[in-house]
C-alpha cells in the first residue's frame, strides 16, 4: 500500500529508527494498572464474576489470573504459544488461583464470557476465530472484546510505525527489510512477523462481524486523546485509538 520502497525507503527507515525501538505500543501504558479495567471498564468486573471465562489469546495470563483474582468462577486461558502458557501457569500458581485458572491450546468446555484483548488486529483468520469463538461460547454467552490501533490509526502498523503513519507511507518490503536487521525470524510480510499484523479496519471487522454468528450488542470506537473533536464516523478509521465491543450469538 505504501509508496516509498526500495534502496531509498529502506535506508530512510534505518535513518529514522536503526533499532525499531520507538516507545509505541510497548505496554507501558499499563504499567501500575489494570488493563483489562483500563480498556474494558470497571464493568468488567461485574460481567465475569461467578462465570466461566476464556480468555482467548491469554498471552502470560496476566488478565487470566486478575479475573480469577476478581471473582470469576473459572478461567480458561488459551494461547497457541508453549512458553506463555508455562509462564502463565506459575504465575497463578504464585498469585493463589491455579485452582481457578486452567491454560492451554485448546478446550472443549464452553463458556460464558469470551475475552479478547488486543488479538483480532493479529489473527491470521478472524473469520475463522470468529468461528471457533463461536462454537466455544454458550448460548445465552458473550464475547467481550477490545483491541486497536486498527490499521489507518497513526501506529496502527504497531512494530511497522517507527514514526506516525509509517506502515501506510513505505511499502511493505521495504518495511520488512528494515525489520530484517533487528528480527530474525524470517517473516517476509506483516502477518508472518512475530504476533502476525493482519491490516485490520474497523470497516473490515464490522463486516467480518455482520458474516459472522455473532451480532453486536454494543460497539463503541474510543477515539485518540488528543483528537477527541475530530472522532466522527467519516474519520474514525484513523481517530480511533481502541475498538471495544460485546458480541451476543444469533
Amino acid at each position: 500500500m505504501g509508496v516509498i520502497g526500495g534502496t531509498f525507503g529502506y535506508r530512510l527507515l534505518r535513518r529514522l529508527s536503526a533499532d525499531g525501538e520507538t516507545g509505541y505500543c510497548d505496554g507501558s501504558a499499563y504499567h501500575g494498572v489494570s488493563k483489562v479495567e483500563k480498556l474494558l471498564g470497571e464493568r468488567i468486573w461485574e460481567q465475569t464474576k461467578d462465570k466461566v471465562v476464556i480468555d482467548f489469546g491469554c498471552g502470560d495470563g496476566v488478565e487470566a489470573v486478575e479475573m480469577a483474582e476478581r471473582g470469576a468462577r473459572k478461567v480458561i486461558g488459551l494461547d497457541i504459544r508453549e512458553h506463555a502458557l508455562t509462564k502463565a501457569r506459575q504465575t497463578a500458581a504464585a498469585r493463589g488461583v491455579a485452582d481457578r485458572c486452567i491454560f492451554g491450546s485448546q478446550t472443549d468446555e464452553k463458556a460464558d464470557v469470551i475475552l479478547s484483548i488486543d488479538a483480532f488486529e493479529h489473527f491470521d483468520d478472524p473469520a475463522a476465530i470468529l468461528r471457533v469463538m463461536r462454537n466455544l461460547v454458550k448460548d445465552e454467552g458473550c464475547l467481550i472484546a477490545a483491541f486497536g490501533p486498527t490499521w489507518y490509526h497513526p501506529l496502527g502498523g504497531h512494530l511497522f510505525s517507527p514514526f506516525p503513519w509509517a506502515h501506510l507511507l513505505f511499502t511493505e518490503k521495504s518495511l520488512i527489510r528494515w525489520r530484517s536487521d533487528f528480527k530474525t525470524d524470517g517473516a517476509t510480510r506483516f502477518c508472518e512477523a512475530e504476533g502476525g499484523l493482519n491490516q485490520m479496519t474497523i470497516r473490515r471487522f464490522k463486516a467480518l462481524v455482520d458474516e459472522s454468528d455473532f451480532e453486536f450488542e454494543e460497539f463503541e470506537a474510543v477515539p485518540v486523546r488528543r483528537v477527541p473533536r475530530l472522532a466522527n464516523r467519516l474519520t474514525q478509521e484513523f481517530t480511533t485509538a481502541i475498538v471495544r465491543c460485546k458480541l451476543v450469538p444469533r
